[in-house]
């Protein structure tokens, strides 16, 4: 049986505001997810049995694994029964901001979709990716896009050509801890699409996240000192944009040895569907 093997993009928050908290316990949110070409790759290969296996470095419970949920999610509508082997190549950092799980998740309903020719609607395997997690879905449609409600309300948006420097500081930032905590700006008032495109914007997780790990406070001052250095939604990557790969790529060589780092290009579509294996998306938000 034929391997289906797919990219599982990376994303940056460019802004990230919190704007109400809701009665579900959720918060109100505006942001901009920039897609990159960089990330995990996932190889799905059928099997003649029933089971889904998933192959991996990380050891990870398999129910709180979002590569396996997204599987499980799918096999339960499935007409049949249907066995798939992912084996994932991992990449992106864990608990890095950069949306490597959710990733992961929306390239597995994507190629699964496919594979067991459910031909589900983009709009549905997003709804699904929902219940997995809120960035899910901004990888299911695929563009770069405005982010509402709890991340899942989205408008595609052409960004500017970017190279991206990203930093990797070796810590993990919990983000339920951050969303809870008392310290956190709540009630930042909403901007539009136009404000962002005209400088306004900030994460307003940062200031908190600078204060509870100073690693990550160290990284985005050292960063600033060569350009503005963000917070990527709730840590720990840190990021700054340069107009080309060379400008990027120098400030690269001298990164302290005590980071991980990777430099990437922003894209407005997703490497997923622009990928040489004959997916296609023809709803949804394109």
């Amino acid at each position: 049986m034929q391997t289906l093997t797919l990219p599982a993009p990376a994303k940056l928050n460019l802004f990230l505001h919190i704007n109400g908290r809701r009665e579900d316990g959720y918060h109100n949110l505006q942001t901009v997810f920039q897609l990159l070409n960089y990330g995990d790759t996932l190889h799905f290969k059928p099997r003649s049995d029933d089971q889904i296996l998933l192959l991996s470095d990380f050891d990870i419970p398999m129910e709180q694994n979002l590569i396996w949920r997204a599987a499980k999610s799918l096999s339960a509508l499935t007409p049949r029964k249907n066995g798939i082997t992912i084996q994932l190549e991992k990449r992106l950092p864990l608990g890095g901001g950069v949306g490597g799980g959710s990733s992961d998740a929306a390239t597995t309903l994507v190629a699964l979709n496919k594979l067991w020719g459910l031909n589900l609607p983009i709009n549905q395997l997003a709804a699904i990716g929902k219940q997995l997690g809120a960035d899910v879905p901004v990888f299911i449609y695929g563009h770069s896009a405005w982010g509402e409600g709890i991340g899942e309300l989205l408008t595609p948006v052409k960004l500017p050509p970017s190279w991206y420097l990203v930093l990797v500081p070796e810590c993990q930032v919990t983000t339920a801890e951050i969303f809870s905590h008392p310290e956190l700006t709540r009630d930042t008032p909403r901007i539009t699409i136009h404000d962002f495109l005209a400088g306004a914007g900030r994460n307003d997780f940062e200031p908190l996240v600078r204060k509870r790990y100073p690693v990550i406070n160290e990284a985005l001052n050292w960063l600033t000192q060569f350009n503005t250095a963000h917070l990527t939604g709730s840590g720990s990557s840190v990021f700054a944009a340069f107009p080309t790969f060379n400008q990027a790529m120098q400030v690269a060589k001298q990164v302290p040895s005590c980071y991980k780092y990777f430099i990437a290009e922003g894209v407005n579509r997703s490497p997923l569907f622009a990928a040489p294996n004959g997916l296609e998306q023809t709803t949804g938000i394109s």
